[in-house]
């Protein structure tokens, strides 16, 4: 039963990390300066989105890795 709240806790920290990594990825790319000034809060937005849409994405795909490298020392035993 431990097991079930550690991987837990494991996916909320999994998915808040790469959601921080990806939004500090696509901030370093500065493309704030290519939208007005009136547009630039629907970016911001935007950008938010996009970064949790990615930053979810490459965090299920690194749980998923995870839990496969696992499984396969069911598979050597």
């Amino acid at each position: 039963m431990q097991d079930i709240g550690v991987m837990s806790l494991l996916t909320i920290i999994s998915h808040f990390v790469f959601i921080a990594l990806s939004f500090n990825a696509f901030q370093s790319l500065r493309l704030d300066r290519y939208f007005t000034q009136e547009r630039q809060n629907k970016f911001k937005v935007a950008l938010v989105l996009f970064s949790v849409a990615v930053g979810y994405g490459v965090s299920s795909f690194f749980l998923s890795f995870l839990n496969s490298l696992t499984n396969m020392t069911y598979l050597i035993k």
